[in-house]
């Protein structure tokens, strides 16, 4: 990825992002990453703090965006000989990114650009299976200030305690994230996740009530056409 891509891609929305949690930790990519290397704004109070704080960031986005272009490379087609900047297998993929991701979290933990690290640190495990590692990234980044990225682990971290047989932990942050939205996780969007968890549970008529009440109050988005679509499914 190019450093005038990377600068088109700093000035889009993630406001559109709209999905379910039980397969974000596989989807979403390039949603999350429009949003995640977007620009962030710093008061640092004296001259010499701010020098220091923009070489550092500096450094922690480029670091971060290798990451992120090694997240997005791509996968090479059966048969075809080895390319380089081209995996064999996701895994492969998600094992090189993954190194690159805790390594800037480890860094430069303290500036934004390690926090999203830490975000897709957690991802990254969850997609190797190993959980344990995913949920302690994942948490580190749920605490952090800005409620956007938080939201997003909180989204993340949700459907690996679904994953993992822990249900009601999930339904906690879902009903967390829907009282309490933001730009990236809408409360729909929480609600369409914990309508799914329901439905898989056998709670069909809690999921029922959910997806009329989503259908309801986005009569014209994303969120409510598939809460739509579920209720005529299950009609």
């Amino acid at each position: 990825m190019d450093t005038k891509t990377r600068h088109s891609l700093k000035q889009d929305s993630f406001a559109q992002a709209t999905a379910s949690s039980m397969s974000w930790l596989s989807g979403h990519r390039s949603g999350v990453v429009r949003w995640v290397i977007a620009a962030v704004v710093v008061v640092v109070a004296g001259a010499a703090s701010l020098v220091y704080w923009n070489w550092d960031s500096n450094k922690a986005d480029s670091a971060l965006g290798a990451a992120l272009d090694v997240y997005n490379a791509p996968l090479a087609m059966p048969g075809a000989p080895p390319t380089s900047g081209v995996y064999g297998t996701a895994g492969d993929r998600s094992k090189a990114a993954n190194q690159q991701f805790v390594a800037v979290a480890q860094q430069y933990g303290w500036l934004a650009e390690g926090a999203k690290a830490h975000y897709f640190a957690g991802v990254t495990y969850a997609e190797l299976n190993q959980t344990a590692q995913a949920e302690t990234e994942l948490k580190t980044a749920a605490g952090s200030w800005d409620r956007n990225l938080a939201n997003l682990s909180k989204l993340a971290l949700a459907g690996l305690y679904h994953q993992t047989d822990r249900d009601a932990q999930a339904i906690d942050l879902y009903n967390a994230l829907a009282s309490k939205p933001s730009e990236t996780v809408p409360a729909t969007m929480a609600q369409l996740d914990l309508a799914d968890l329901y439905a898989g549970e056998g709670k069909t008529d809690q999921a029922r009530t959910l997806w009329a009440k989503i259908k309801d109050a986005d009569k014209d988005g994303m969120a409510g056409s598939i809460a739509a679509q579920k209720l005529g499914a299950k009609e």
